[in-house]
């Protein structure tokens, strides 16, 4: 029973992400899970740690805060009712309510900025990052992506994923035992296009760290046929910057971060897609304890 209640929020939240601008109401996301509104909103609640109500907004909100750094040509008062914000005082309240500062000063703060992307009151105030510290960190990005990574743009085909939601950054290593516990036994490591995989369904930069969402599974080209708490999904064929890093484990983060300003610096767009990452190697028998992984940004 805890495998189908797993499943079926597994369908809500890949349904509210690709309707963010369309209704969610409790009734509607009901009926999409098979339950009544009362026993999705319990259970919801019992599964991510987040009421639905307060989910779909923090999810709207954030939607509205990557438009803002990455969408100059969407005035503030067009983004805030793509996403059902029909009221500015609205938008512009709840907006700093997670975020500490008005949308306006968001924007004006973060625009382009890929590195030092954050909520005011994890940096304790800090706003405006355009600072000699700011450029002292962005040429830093620059050199280390030089140095540690290979670049390609590429059109990857369409692939299947099977894969454990992940929400926070705790429990990712089980995670991924977990994955790689239920594809082992299935030969699936022993087909040469499978890979271990991760898809980031929220960035670090806007979503708390304990809220944000992740796809922790297996890509392949076969057809998969899955069970349990095992969901199915799918990345779409779509161009991307695929970036070649053998990084340690503390480095993930300034290898995203100098990837960001990398596809900025070289006028890509990102596309309306997840962005994620393919393991080719375990850690854990590199000599130097490195991953071999590829970091992708689906681009336009």
């Amino acid at each position: 029973m805890q495998e189908e209640y797993i499943k079926r929020i597994n369908k809500v939240l890949a349904f509210i992400d690709e309707n963010l601008d369309a209704d969610l109401s409790l009734q509607t996301i009901a009926a999409i899970a098979f339950y009544s509104p009362f026993h999705l909103h319990r259970l919801f609640k019992a599964i991510t740690n987040e009421t639905l109500n307060a989910y779909v907004i923090r999810k709207r909100v954030e939607r509205t805060a990557m438009m803002l750094i990455h969408n100059k040509a969407y005035s503030i008062a067009e983004i805030a009712d793509k996403y059902g914000f029909k009221n500015d005082s609205t938008f512009s309240s709840t907006f700093k309510k997670i975020y500490g500062q008005s949308p306006k000063a968001f924007r004006k703060a973060n625009l382009d900025n890929f590195s030092k992307i954050s909520k005011v009151n994890s940096k304790i105030g800090k706003v405006n990052f355009i600072t000699e510290e700011y450029l002292c960190n962005i040429n830093n990005l620059k050199n280390w992506i030089m140095v540690n990574a290979k670049i390609e743009i590429r059109e990857l085909p369409k692939m299947n994923l099977a894969y454990v939601t992940q929400i926070g950054v705790d429990g990712i290593e089980d995670a991924f035992q977990r994955i790689v516990k239920w594809a082992a036994p299935k030969g699936l490591f022993a087909k040469t296009d499978t890979k271990v995989c991760r898809v980031f369904h929220d960035s670090f930069k806007v979503t708390d760290a304990d809220k944000v969402r992740m796809s922790i599974g297996i890509l392949t080209n076969e057809d998969l046929k899955v069970d349990g708490e095992i969901g199915l999904s799918t990345l779409e064929k779509g161009k991307n910057i695929v970036a070649r890093f053998v990084i340690e484990t503390q480095e993930f983060e300034k290898s995203w971060d100098s990837l960001f300003i990398w596809m900025n610096e070289n006028g890509y767009k990102k596309a309306d897609r997840n962005p994620f990452e393919i393991y080719h190697n375990n850690f854990n028998e590199h000599p130097e304890k490195k991953t071999i992984v590829d970091l992708c940004i689906p681009i336009e």
